[in-house]
């Protein structure tokens, strides 16, 4: 297959690395990667339009074709499809290995499960895949992610879905097992540290921290926690099909 790898870390992170050389050398796919030229966790699906967008060459081992883009994780999904990838378009996306966890409602703000979303958008299946904490060894992700690659020579995916992957840190002996599960709940408490800069303005940085909830035993917060790698399909489709007819209902007026 032709894999397009990218991720919300950054083109030189160690996850993006760690994967697309596993892929390499298993000399079995043709991998691409087109990633952002700095950090950009938090983007969202958030893109560039007024600005232009530039694709630097990176040369990776193994021969692995690499652009740095100055934009957003889904700007780089958009741009390889719609240029740097057009002739050849990939067979599936793999946004990751992430550094950090994207479990329960962390897909929101997430450049990681929005890479993979934009690329289902334009029809090609695609993987989220995120090690939830440090110490940050990708060997296990690496080797969960080179399974489930194998898995879409055999099947397939609905047409608006991706799998977001959650990897709890530790060996791949440590893993209790891979468990398919609805998204959690997930909460963080905001708090804004005040401070001052060297010209006397004031500025405020986002210091918030994990609410502790209880979630059920199907969900991906709740099977991560106990040590399972969590596989979560994510839909696309944002209509409550349940409220349609509810609505109908109600008196509008223009």
């Amino acid at each position: 297959m032709h894999l397009l790898i990218t991720n919300d870390d950054g083109i030189y992170a160690k996850g993006i690395r760690a994967l697309a050389i596993a892929l390499a050398q298993t000399q079995r796919h043709r991998v691409t990667v087109v990633a952002p030229d700095r950090q950009q966790s938090a983007s969202s699906h958030s893109i560039t339009l007024h600005k232009p967008l530039h694709a630097k060459s990176v040369a990776l081992p193994h021969g692995i074709e690499g652009y740095a883009v100055n934009g957003t994780p889904a700007d780089c999904v958009k741009l390889a499809l719609g240029a740097l990838c057009d002739e050849h378009p990939p067979d599936l996306v793999v946004s990751g290995v992430n550094h950090g966890a994207n479990l329960g409602m962390d897909i929101v703000y997430s450049g990681t499960a929005s890479a993979a979303s934009e690329a289902v958008m334009h029809g090609i299946p695609a993987i989220a895949m995120s090690l939830i904490d440090e110490p940050f060894d990708f060997t296990a992700s690496v080797h969960i992610a080179l399974g489930l690659i194998d898995l879409f020579n055999y099947h397939k995916l609905p047409h608006d879905v991706y799998l977001n992957v959650n990897i709890p840190p530790g060996s791949r002996e440590s893993l209790k097992g891979i468990r398919v599960t609805k998204t959690g709940i997930r909460k963080y408490r905001n708090a804004y540290e005040k401070r001052v800069d060297p010209l006397g303005r004031t500025y405020y940085w986002q210091a918030g921290q994990v609410v502790q909830i209880e979630n059920e035993p199907d969900t991906d917060v709740y099977q991560v926690e106990r040590g399972y790698v969590s596989v979560t399909p994510v839909h696309l489709h944002f209509t409550n099909s349940e409220m349609v007819d509810t609505l109908k209902s109600w008196p509008f007026q223009l």
